[in-house]
């Protein structure tokens, strides 16, 4: 007989290993799969293993199976449970929640691992047990066990972008953002409590593969589609730009003689990395709207599109239209259940490659490429004022919220714009970026006596940061006092944008701070720049801060 064992979130491991133990030497086979087993065990009362909600199941005495195993289990009955009702009232009678949350943001750095401090602080205030997996750059980091998941009173995710969270299934479950975690985090717990309902899963394996996908609508859903492809996409970028890069300090024209190693270079990361840049992209976007179905579509699409010469703004119609057409498809085609397993795999790639690339080589390659071009050529051409002006505007959008949508509008724009070779806005971006956690430190060095010694430690946190192009850093003093932070950043943020355009600054790397200003083919200026942008931001928050009472008292 197959049997299930369910997982207990009070008992002892090693209650589970005996009855396991117990079992197979009766000769019955243990499955993890709830639905196909015969039978379906608990060695609690209160079932609380989501595997098994709405199911039968029947409790049974360890001591009991130990003395007669054949006979508790004729005896066992089993009885339909409902494991969300069990597990909240488990936890309302030990007081102690268990608490595991994931967290990831675009970029994979920032917001991504201070959320993830905020939730970890807060849960422990509380007195909860806490774990918090992280989705950053380098992959999963303090992984998640399938133990800890079935224990789990609450699944809290704090997510910019699509990941995958197929293995809470069934686990009392709330959505947020990093930063409404990061900012508002006792909020968004009590909102936790009141709204969590039953995970299930965006990528079905059945039948329906598509069928669930997402259906919100709007900007909030427009700008994580983006920032999922932008996600994807910045590694390549910042390899293949730190590559080109390397080549260039061999000489501006080294990589032009073949065989050497300046060529070598270009050739890895301009004509291999930098080709497969946007169609990365394209087909991320086209994930977070209709998952895996989707992806093959805005992979192809998108590098058809690159081609074609349609650039940056050419991948993100490919990969919303792409994401969009398989969605469609997936909820109008009906299939008989003998062959419903074509669709995720077969039709919906097919269908959906096949319209939208006869749609990008028939129209978007060819109008979307003639105004991709003249945007690029409008860049480049900007001199004087008009790269003055569009400094100021790139610079006070990065300083604005810090990491936030307005901060991501420019940095996505400027980082697509690196496929087109224009590369001044990147630079002016990155100056910008850095402005506001050095800013930070500054003013906690020349005004100390207004700063607690804890504001004092931030700062100098924050101007590491700052110097590694994470605006991020400066966020614990924009969340206590906004108005004059921001204030101050986007002043400064726009001066130091201004001076990078107006030189002419141009950036391949879209990430890395002063680890990539060797890069850059005015250097000292652009020092300079960022440098004259952090002082006026620390110097104007030194003053414009307001003392500490008891000071001012005196």
């Amino acid at each position: 007989m197959n049997i299930y064992l369910t997982k207990s979130s009070a008992l002892p491991v090693a209650y589970e290993l005996l009855a396991k133990t117990l079992l197979s030497q009766a000769g019955h086979q243990l499955v993890d799969d709830a639905f196909a087993a015969d039978l379906r065990l608990s060695l609690e009362n209160q079932v609380t293993d989501a595997k098994v909600n709405g199911l039968a199941v029947a409790v049974v005495d360890l001591q009991k199976l130990a003395d007669n195993t054949r006979a508790t289990l004729e005896a066992a009955k089993p009885v339909v449970v409902n494991t969300v009702e069990n597990a909240k009232a488990a936890t309302e009678t030990s007081g102690v929640k268990n608490i595991v949350a994931v967290t990831a943001c675009p970029t994979g750095v920032a917001h991504t691992f201070m959320s993830a401090e905020a939730i970890e602080a807060y849960c422990k205030s509380k007195g909860w047990n806490i774990k918090v997996e992280t989705r950053g750059q380098q992959g999963v980091g303090n992984p998640l066990s399938p133990e800890e998941v079935a224990a789990a009173d609450l699944v809290f995710a704090a997510t910019d972008i699509e990941v995958d969270l197929s293995k809470f299934e069934g686990r009392p479950f709330y959505h947020t953002s990093t930063k409404a975690a990061l900012k508002n985090t006792a909020q968004e717990f009590e909102k936790a409590f009141a709204q969590a309902k039953p995970y299930q899963s965006k990528v079905a394996t059945s039948s329906s593969s598509t069928e669930t996908a997402k259906s919100e609508g709007g900007w909030q859903a427009i700008y994580r589609h983006l920032m999922t492809g932008v996600s994807h996409m910045l590694p390549i970028t910042v390899a293949g730009g730190l590559l080109i890069a390397l080549s260039f300090l061999f000489g501006p024209n080294a990589f032009q003689e073949e065989g050497t190693l300046p060529a070598a270079l270009m050739t890895i990361g301009g004509g291999s990395a930098f080709a497969i840049m946007l169609a990365v992209f394209s087909g991320y976007v086209a994930y977070s709207i209709a998952d895996r179905p989707g992806l093959a579509s805005g992979l192809i699409t998108g590098f058809l599109v690159t081609n074609l010469g349609a650039g940056f703004l050419g991948a993100i119609v490919t990969g919303f239209l792409s994401g969009y057409v398989t969605l469609f498809l997936s909820r109008s085609i009906k299939l008989p259940p003998s062959i419903t397993s074509l669709k995720p795999i077969l039709i919906l790639p097919l269908l959906s490659t096949l319209i939208v690339g006869l749609l990008t080589v028939y129209l978007i390659g060819p109008y979307v490429s003639v105004v991709s071009q003249s945007l690029s050529d409008w860049l480049t051409s900007l001199q004087g004022g008009s790269a003055l002006v569009l400094g100021l505007i790139l610079g006070a959008m990065m300083c604005i919220d810090m990491g936030g949508p307005i901060n991501k509008a420019a940095y996505v724009v400027s980082v697509g714009l690196i496929s087109q070779g224009v590369t001044t806005p990147m630079a002016a971006v990155m100056a910008a970026g850095m402005v506001p956690p050095i800013g930070m430190a500054i003013a906690t060095w020349i005004a100390r006596r207004k700063f607690t010694a804890p504001q004092r430690d931030s700062g100098n946190v924050a101007f590491v940061l700052g110097l590694c192009f994470i605006s991020e850093g400066a966020i614990p003093f924009a969340a206590a006092d906004p108005l004059r932070v921001i204030a101050s950043s986007a002043l400064g943020g726009a001066i130091a944008g201004a001076i990078s355009m107006l030189a002419g600054v141009q950036l391949n790397a879209p990430h890395g701070g002063v680890l990539v200003a060797f890069t850059v083919n005015h250097v000292l200026t652009y020092f300079v720049a960022i440098a004259v942008g952090s002082i006026v931001t620390g110097v104007l928050y030194a003053i414009l801060k307001a003392a500490p009472k008891a000071e001012a008292k005196a």
